[in-house]
């Protein structure tokens, strides 16, 4: 056995498509282990695309609890025949995916086999439902900090009450998806933490407490199903005597109390102070920065979330993001780099071309059964290179609306995600936002668990390892793809953001500028 000394801290991230986890060793400053299991590829029993079941309905995105706990095990008997000896893992935080709802009956057992995720848009009505019963949408935000949103958790409870009733009888607890990778963690420990819960739409980060007008309409005894919400900033019990005994981890190896994968997201970038700004480019796409106090947005755009260290964490989502990219890439058969090189070859600005890329609905606006549009294109304008000038843009512009309502103006913007390795879209972002990019490598909410696992430790040990200087040792930087703003491009630019302001307000009735007024005076710059 190594010298039991050897500090070290694991990370797991439980996302939608995959499951990863690393392990740091705070005395050497390393990262010592990193593996990643795809569900789709390696875990093909469960009939998943993109980790959601296949075959469901349009609407509907959902997974099965088991096959992340599978992936727990088939990473967790890796690391038992790898070098690094386990043993030694003083703690061990979770990373979720937000929002997923898993239910369990008295015993354990799952009471409806499998969890509607972040994405799953069958719950329109029961946000409508719920923002009715409580008297309206700034009814609603003075309650929860949030609006009703699909994604969130309250409705998907309301929507298995409604539509599944006996297997909503049959829950004894809800959690979210990192509350159930903890319960089988310690073998049992049911327990919620602030970041994760505010995304439930069912607890006010601001008052810190649960809501009971929005508990009460969707039925008075679900209270009792609630796991009681403790700090993010301890643990919350050890690791489970099966998972000693099977996989050989210590009986004292700690289990953080985890959080949501955006707000491990914002450790695993460095993001723990007011001023920075992180934006995660993967299937949907998100923004965040840390406030000292909560900021709820009267629209209910901005979500209102408590962060993992005793912050808040006000988060801009929009749902699609790299979808629109990917799809481009299919159908044209392009690499990352030939889009890099086709953007290189197109205007800024698209010549007045605009997409709004609402593909599979919208969280930011929240239009569930939004559409992409196509404005300012003839016929001969359906063609790879417009294409892809136009997807980059419109998704960059869609993310950039909702920005502009969140409590910052970033000089920096960290990047984490698949596309922040791009060229093009890390030169877009810093052009249209107006300011630096710089990307971050490695796998920023693994990464963030892991940081955030050993400070936890060291709190409660009474050593001093402070958040900053564990950031600081882990968390690595790309200069060399640090990007700044273009000014020749900013006059272009600047105009084509009021051009896509214009054009989405128009789509949702609302009054603005005149879009074919702004377009043909962007035209007019070429």
């Amino acid at each position: 056995m190594k010298d039991p000394k050897e500090p070290l801290f694991a990370g797991i991230d439980v996302s939608t498509q995959s499951c990863k986890m690393i392990i740091l060793d705070t005395e050497k400053k390393e990262v010592v282990y990193l593996d990643s299991l795809n569900y789709d590829q390696d875990l093909p029993l469960y009939n998943t695309h993109n980790g959601a079941v296949k075959g469901l309905k349009e609407t509907c995105s959902e997974s099965e609890p088991r096959m992340w706990i599978e992936a727990l095990d088939v990473l967790f008997a890796r690391l038992k025949k790898s070098k690094i000896h386990q043993e030694n893992i003083l703690c061990l935080s979770v990373s979720g995916q937000q929002h997923g709802l898993v239910s369990l009956d008295p015993k354990g057992k799952l009471s409806r086999k499998r969890s509607k995720l972040w994405n799953d848009f069958s719950t329109a009505e029961e946000c409508k439902i719920l923002t009715q019963a409580v008297g309206g949408k700034k009814a609603m935000i003075e309650e929860v900090g949030n609006s009703q949103k699909t994604g969130y958790t309250a409705p998907k409870i309301l929507h298995m009450l409604r539509h599944e009733p006996e297997k909503y009888k049959r829950t004894a607890t809800f959690l979210v998806v990192h509350n159930y990778i903890n319960w089988y963690l310690t073998g049992g420990v049911t327990v919620m933490e602030p970041g994760d819960t505010s995304g439930t739409a069912l607890w006010n980060p601001e008052a810190g407490k649960w809501s009971e007008k929005v508990i009460h309409a969707i039925d008075p005894a679900l209270k009792k199903k609630l796991p009681p919400v403790k700090s993010s900033c301890r643990s919350i019990g050890f690791v489970s005597s099966r998972l000693v005994k099977t996989y050989g981890f210590s009986p004292l190896c700690k289990i953080d109390a985890g959080s949501g994968d955006n707000m491990y997201g914002a450790v695993g970038t460095g993001n723990i102070k007011p001023g920075l700004l992180t934006v995660s480019l993967g299937t949907s796409g998100t923004a965040f920065t840390i406030l000292k106090k909560p900021y709820v947005d009267p629209s209910g755009e901005i979500a209102c979330y408590c962060d993992s260290t005793g912050n808040y964490l006000p988060l801009l989502c929009v749902s699609n993001l790299s979808n629109g990219y990917n799809q481009l890439q299919k159908k044209y058969k392009i690499s990352h780099e030939e889009f890099t090189r086709i953007i290189r070859q197109t205007k800024t600005g698209n010549q007045g071309r605009v997409l709004v890329p609402w593909y599979v609905g919208e969280r930011t606006p929240d239009l569930p059964l939004a559409s992409p549009v196509y404005f300012g294109f003839g016929l001969d304008d359906f063609n790879k290179h417009t294409l892809c000038r136009a997807v980059l843009e419109g998704h960059v512009l869609n993310l950039y609306q909702g920005y502009k309502r969140m409590p910052v103006k970033a000089k920096q913007i960290r990047l984490t995600g698949g596309l922040s390795q791009s060229e093009a879209w890390r030169q877009a972002i810093a052009d249209i936002f107006e300011a630096e990019t710089i990307p971050v490598l490695g796998e920023g909410a693994a990464l963030g668990a892991a940081v955030h696992a050993a400070w936890v430790w060291g709190k409660e040990a009474g050593i001093k390892l402070s958040l900053e200087e564990l950031t600081s040792s882990f968390v690595v930087l790309d200069h060399k793809g640090r990007k700044s703003p273009d000014p020749a491009s900013a006059p272009i630019y600047r105009l084509q953001k009021r051009l896509y302001q214009a054009l989405t307000q128009r789509i949702r009735g609302q009054e603005g500028e005149n879009p074919f007024e702004l377009q043909h005076q962007l035209k007019s710059k070429y």
